[in-house]
Order: C-alpha cells, then sequence, then structure tokens
C-alpha cells in the first residue's frame, strides 16, 4: 500500500518539513501525493530564515515586488540563485541552497579601506557586467593596503561554520603581489587573538597560517 494514499496531504507536509531541503525535492518524486505535500508552502516555509521578512524589508520594492507572486519553495530557490541587494544597497543577502543558511556578502562602499577615498590611490566605479553592487574599489597604487570588514554575527544562522572571502579580481597590470604575502585575519571583538591567513593573491594555494593565541605557524593548501 502507498503510504501517501493512508495519511493525509498536512501530515506528509508536516513530517517533511523537518527534513532538508534536498530531502523535500527528493520526496517530491516518490509519488503525486508526496509531491504536493512536498512542494506546499507549509514545507519550504520552514525552510526559510524565521526572520526573513525583517531581513528583505530593507530590500527596494523593485526588488522585492514580485516575490509576493511566489510560492515558498519558488522563494527559496530564488533568493538562491539571486543574491538580492539590503541595506541601502551596501549588502547582499543569498540562501544556502543545500541547507537555507543565509549568506552575506559586504561591498566595498561598506568597507574601511585605508586612503579608500583618495583619488590618488583608489578609484570607484560602476561595472554593471561583474559586480551586484553598484560600485567596486579599484586600487591604483598604494604603499599600505589594508581594508576591513565587519558584520554582526547575530545576522548569520545559528549553529552553522562560515567562511569569510575577500573578493577580488587582478587585472593584466598587476604587480607587487607576488613578491609579498598579504595578510588576511578573522578577529571576534570581544575574544583573545585572532586567526590569521598569509597569501599570494596571484598564487591562492599558498597559504601560511597563524593563530595569535597559540602561536601556531604552518603552510597550508589552500586548494
Amino acid at each position: 500500500m502507498d503510504i501517501s494514499e493512508v495519511f493525509p496531504e498536512e501530515c506528509l507536509a508536516h513530517i517533511i518539513s523537518y527534513t532538508s531541503p534536498r530531502d523535500a525535492c527528493r520526496s517530491a518524486l516518490v509519488s503525486r501525493n508526496f509531491q504536493l505535500a512536498a512542494d506546499s508552502d507549509a514545507v519550504w516555509k520552514g525552510f526559510l530564515p524565521p526572520n526573513y521578512d525583517e531581513v528583505i524589508s530593507s530590500a527596494p520594492a523593485s526588488s522585492t515586488s514580485k516575490l509576493a507572486d511566489l510560492s515558498k519553495k519558488e522563494l527559496y530557490f530564488h533568493h538562491c540563485n539571486n543574491p538580492i541587494l539590503i541595506n541601502d544597497g551596501i549588502m547582499s543577502f543569498a540562501l544556502e541552497k543545500h541547507g537555507g543558511k543565509k549568506c552575506y556578502m559586504i561591498g566595498a562602499r561598506s568597507l574601511y579601506i585605508v586612503w579608500g577615498d583618495a583619488p590618488s590611490y583608489w578609484t570607484w566605479k560602476s561595472v554593471p557586467d561583474e559586480s551586484r553592487f553598484a560600485e567596486v574599489a579599484e586600487l591604483r597604487y598604494v604603499w599600505w593596503l589594508e581594508v576591513i570588514g565587519r558584520i554582526d554575527v547575530k545576522i548569520l544562522s545559528p549553529k552553522t561554520t562560515y567562511a569569510a572571502y575577500l573578493v577580488f579580481k587582478l587585472t593584466d597590470s598587476t604587480s607587487g603581489f607576488d613578491e609579498k604575502l598579504v595578510e588576511l585575519s578573522v578577529h571576534f571583538e570581544g575574544s583573545v587573538g585572532e586567526e590569521k591567513l598569509h597569501v599570494f593573491p596571484g598564487c591562492p594555494s599558498r597559504l601560511l597560517y597563524v593563530s595569535t593565541a597559540s602561536g601556531e605557524k604552518r603552510w597550508v593548501d589552500g586548494g
């Protein structure tokens, strides 16, 4: 006997809601009744972040006006594939496809860049074909490169391991980065020590890991 004929759709949906987006998609292939339950708003609403409405409340109306017509499943995958600008366009929000974890990107205008307001060192330009943000910062010439980004960890998904990435592009005329290591570090406010990586941007597979808390230093494979 087909189990989907024994349990009502609401019951199946309730059970599937305790799984994952991947499992829900697999369940939809079992039978027609399973598909109706697995694709229901009752299931996919639970895969969206609990504070989803609050997160997108700062997005421009032009980005959210059509979202109301989407089912919760369509909404979920829309955010997986289409990062949305929030906080006056200085940050973007998206969902990680397999688990629905919140992903954020901080735009250049929201970063602290030493001498970032000096035209002789940095140029601010629009590259809509390459960046989701209105402006990016292009380094012209500088003796000291320092970029700092901040994010409130309270807005991240709980019980989740996050990775921080510095997204950049090297032009054909780039020079200097193949001779000097660039230091990347993550620091939690109020904590002691920080985790650091030293990397050649032109060769990201060569990484030097440093823990200031333990004093450990070692070369690691960046992949």
